[in-house]
C-alpha cells in the first residue's frame, strides 16, 4: 500500500541546511512512498498574538497548511535552531496552525530531524519540537540530530559513515513502523 507523505523544513533561509538535509533524507525513502515537499514560506503568517487573532481572525495560510497536512498519512520534518530553541518564524507557523485547529498533527506518523553547524546537533530545538508535536496529536516515530552539519555532509551526501549507518537505521524503521 502506498504510503503518502509530505516533507517541509522548518526554516525560511533561502540557503537552510535543514533543507538540504530534507532532500537527502526523503530521497532516500522506499519506492512505495508517495513523496511531496512543501516550502514553509509558501504559508507567510503575521506575528501571532491574541490581539491580532481578535481584530482579523485567523488568517487564510494557517487553514491552508493545516489542509496541506491533512491529506497525508505521513510527515517528514527538519527544523532548525536559534537560540537553542525553534526559530520564530517556524514556531509562529506552529502557533497559528493550532490556533486554527489544535490537532492538526492527529493520527500522523512523524520523523522529526534537525542539522546544525555545530557540534550540538539542535538538540535543544528537536526535543521541544517532539513535546509539542505530541501535543498536537502527532506520533513523533523517528527523531535525529545532525550535528557539524558542513563537516558531516558534502555536495548533497551525508560523509561520516557513523552519521551514514544511523541514518539507514531510524529510516528504516520509520519505514517499518508507517508501512
Amino acid at each position: 500500500m502506498m504510503k503518502n507523505i509530505l516533507g517541509f523544513a522548518g526554516s525560511n533561509s533561502s540557503t537552510s541546511i535543514n533543507v538540504q538535509l530534507l532532500e537527502n533524507l526523503m530521497d532516500r525513502l522506499p519506492s512505495d512512498f508517495n513523496k511531496k515537499r512543501i516550502n514553509v514560506l509558501d504559508y507567510d503568517l503575521p506575528f501571532y498574538g491574541e490581539d491580532v487573532e481578535k481584530e482579523h481572525g485567523i488568517p487564510e495560510n494557517a487553514e491552508k497548511f493545516a489542509t496541506e497536512i491533512e491529506k497525508y498519512d505521513t510527515l517528514f520534518i527538519t527544523i532548525n535552531e536559534h537560540n537553542g530553541s525553534l526559530s520564530a518564524y517556524f514556531k509562529n507557523l506552529i502557533d497559528w496552525t493550532s490556533r486554527y485547529k489544535h490537532q492538526f498533527l492527529a493520527g500522523k506518523k512523524i520523523f522529526l530531524a534537525a542539522a546544525s553547524p555545530g557540534q550540538g546537533g539542535a538538540a535543544a530545538s528537536l526535543q521541544y519540537a517532539k513535546t509539542a508535536f505530541t501535543i498536537f496529536g502527532g506520533d513523533v516515530v523517528e527523531t535525529l540530530s545532525f550535528p557539524s552539519f558542513y563537516d558531516n555532509f558534502k555536495n548533497g551526501i551525508v560523509v561520516n559513515p557513523e552519521l551514514e549507518k544511523e541514518i539507514d537505521s531510524k529510516l528504516n524503521t520509520f519505514a517499518q513502523q508507517t508501512s
